[in-house]
């Protein structure tokens, strides 16, 4: 590997300094005296905080987009906020108008759970879709706590699914084939859904296949941590073969960062590496590290219902906007054969 030569590398102050810029909802300040007074910098930046933390609280419906985001949450790599990004993610987007599908991939069923799903064994599920070809609509569960918000649990029978694959003709593609014959997605009425949000197990497995052959785009949370891009050279890789193989329109629409701390230097040099890498990809909202986002799944609940005016909550919410107003160039319909 070359060696840089010290006029290539930024100052380490420099990059510390740019990556401290990260917003979060958590940096915006609650202290209504300094509000008051406008003769500092401070204060006019905190009434600016303010105002934005009042926008993000409004329910101003999200623009639709022109047809259904078949978005594939994944990374390999356990305990970066994956699931919580998705079941977050999807309650944002529907609190604001937009009717959304989670597709719960992970035979952890953590993403039913957190949304207050039912998934005891034997509880219709994506299992009984991909494996034993039931219609995805006769699976669904409406969301009890969010309107717009529509559920494909995972049960542990899920487990067994990829034993179960391997001797299957079109293996991967058998996600794919379920969620295109819903009657709901890619459909033109006002009941059509405008997201479908698919939460990946933590592997590479042929469940993680079938989501990526069967998404357009694809969402992946890295934490903001020492080994956080351990093992994304790998997933994007398989992103690649992918591609070139079964799902060629498939693209890397959206990074989030998740478990950001602003306070410590490893958050910010994380966070400056991997928008130096992924550029516009990289959402300007980072997810701060919360207790309120770690409590919500235990009361079957999404932060966004659990603690709306938290920090986490508001991050969440910001993040949603920011895919909701994203204009994706590779989202457009893909040609017949494709399909």
């Amino acid at each position: 590997m070359a060696n840089d030569s010290p006029s290539d590398k930024t100052p380490r102050s420099d990059l510390l300094a740019r990556a401290t810029s990260v917003r979060t909802a958590g940096d915006v300040a609650e202290d209504q005296t300094a509000v008051q007074d406008h003769s500092t910098p401070l204060a006019r930046s905190v009434e600016q905080d303010l105002r934005v933390r009042q926008g993000i609280r409004s329910h101003a419906p999200f623009p639709r987009p022109a047809r259904t985001r078949v978005m594939v949450v994944a990374n390999q790599k356990g305990g970066v906020g994956k699931t919580t990004t998705t079941v977050n993610m999807a309650a944002a987007l529907a609190q604001h108008g937009l009717r959304v599908l989670v597709v719960d991939l992970d035979p952890q069923g953590n993403a039913s759970t957190a949304l207050s799903i039912q998934h005891r064994r034997g509880t219709p599920s994506i299992y009984d879709a991909v494996v034993d070809g039931v219609p995805l609509a006769d699976v669904v569960q409406p969301c009890p706590e969010v309107e717009g918000l529509f559920v494909v649990p995972a049960t542990i029978d899920l487990a067994g699914a990829e034993i179960e694959l391997v001797s299957m003709v079109a293996r991967e593609g058998r996600l794919r084939k379920a969620i295109r014959a819903h009657p709901l997605v890619f459909g033109e009425g006002e009941d059509r859904f405008d997201y479908v949000l698919v939460d990946c197990p933590p592997s590479l497995g042929l469940l993680t296949l079938n989501a990526l052959v069967a998404g357009e785009e694809m969402l992946i949370p890295i934490q903001a941590e020492y080994y956080a891009l351990e093992g994304l050279g790998q997933l994007l890789e398989t992103v690649e073969m992918v591609k070139a193989h079964l799902n060629p329109g498939l693209t890397v629409s959206t990074i989030v960062i998740t478990m950001y701390d602003g306070r410590t230097r490893l958050s910010a040099g994380v966070a400056e590496e991997v928008r130096e890498h992924f550029g516009a990809q990289v959402l300007r909202t980072a997810i701060p590290r919360s207790v309120r986002i770690s409590e919500a799944p235990s009361y079957a609940q999404s932060v966004m219902t659990y603690d709306p005016g938290s920090p986490g909550a508001l991050s969440y919410l910001e993040a949603a906007r920011e895919i909701a107003n994203s204009a994706v160039a590779s989202h457009s319909p893909r040609q017949e054969g494709a399909r």
